[in-house]
């Protein structure tokens, strides 16, 4: 592993284990704050959720922002990632995932691991996984390639706050993300069963995204450190 490798790896790592924590720590925090109100629970989650990703791939943008698997397999599919280093970013990505599900709910007196029970399986939530994970990529290479990458942060807040409203899933639209929300058995969690499920879609997402933004954007992106 290159030294540059290893810091990006820890960027992903620290970063995805804060995207988890602000998540599934709202989410805990606006059941708490508004129970029995399901779509204002959803409204502070939202808003906590894209706002963090704002500050959070401002703050690690320079040396690796993506946070998600997929955003990962994208860039190697359009080339602006080498393939040689996807495993490491991905195994960064899913072990400060679950250090941020752990931590979540270790900040609210909960048990470090516990289970979610949270049935997320049916067609139209994995329509929605495939619906917001080809948004986020459209988004997040779209405003990369038409030269605009030092908006990627907003862009991505933006479309992660409104996707948790337009999509029937909630927009997990990460795998790391959902792998991790499994062991927290709050408002954000879902159950192991589902996961699988949500991840192919996800990844089915990623590929529609690939296939999109290369007849969209068929240039390069820009010669500059995107996530």
């Amino acid at each position: 592993m290159t030294a540059t490798l290893g810091r990006r790896c820890v960027a992903e790592y620290v970063g995805t284990a804060f995207l988890v924590a602000a998540v599934i720590g709202s989410g805990i925090a606006a059941s708490r704050l508004s129970p029995g109100d399901t779509g204002l629970q959803l409204l502070e989650n939202s808003i906590a959720t894209g706002a963090v990703l704002v500050a959070l791939i401002l703050a690690l943008q320079s040396v690796a922002a993506a946070f998600n698997p997929v955003v990962t397999l994208v860039e190697a599919a359009l080339g602006d990632r080498d393939w040689r280093d996807v495993p490491a970013l991905v195994v960064a990505q899913v072990a400060g995932a679950v250090t941020g599900a752990v931590l979540a709910n270790l900040m609210f007196d909960l048990d470090a691991i516990s289970i979610s029970t949270k049935d997320r399986s049916a067609g139209g939530l994995w329509l929605g996984e495939v619906v917001a994970t080809l948004g986020l990529a459209l988004v997040i290479f779209g405003v990369v390639r038409s030269g605009r990458g030092e908006t990627v942060a907003y862009a991505v807040g933006g479309y992660i706050a409104a996707a948790y409203w337009f999509t029937s899933s909630t927009s997990f639209a990460n795998p790391a993300v959902a792998f991790a929300r499994m062991f927290s058995n709050t408002f954000a969690g879902i159950a192991p069963s589902s996961v699988p499920m949500f991840v192919l879609m996800q990844l089915i997402g990623g590929g529609l995204g690939v296939v999109l933004i290369r007849f969209l954007y068929p240039a390069p992106a820009a010669a500059m450190e995107i996530l």
